[in-house]
């Protein structure tokens, strides 16, 4: 069986990103590996083994283009409404929060915030198939 190990992001600037990842999701830098035209930096907390894969390419000052394509990277707290306060606190750009539901039923509780390079993080209540 295939094991999901990291999920890849373009950002513009290093520092920034990571200070972002820490403050707003206790990501700490895992490893970092410097080649000559970009850099690596993997990210991950003790929640899971997964890791966000930070690439900065080397001399780039545009903002990159999100395209229509992306959609959007999601992680899972136990306290979502304690979690969109701390996070909105930092003065971070995030939304309501959105109680999704299905069938009569509540399916996900969860807000979105943006990353300083426009992505956008999904973070959902714990429960149900959002372990």
């Amino acid at each position: 069986m295939a094991k999901s190990i990291h999920s890849m992001i373009r950002v513009l600037d290093e520092d920034r990103s990571v200070d972002f990842y820490d403050k707003a999701f206790g990501l700490a830098v895992a490893d970092r590996l410097d080649f000559e035209t970009f850099t690596l930096v993997y990210m991950s907390n003790a929640e899971s083994e997964f890791e966000l894969e930070l690439t900065i390419n080397k001399g780039r000052t545009e903002a990159y283009n999100l395209g229509d394509g992306y959609g959007h990277l999601a992680v899972s707290v136990s306290d979502l409404d304690g979690e969109h306060a701390r996070i909105s606190a930092l003065g971070f750009t995030t939304g309501k929060i959105v109680e999704f539901n299905r069938d009569g039923g509540l399916l996900a509780r969860f807000f979105f915030v943006t990353d300083p390079d426009g992505y956008k993080i999904e973070v959902l209540q714990r429960g149900g198939r959002y372990k």
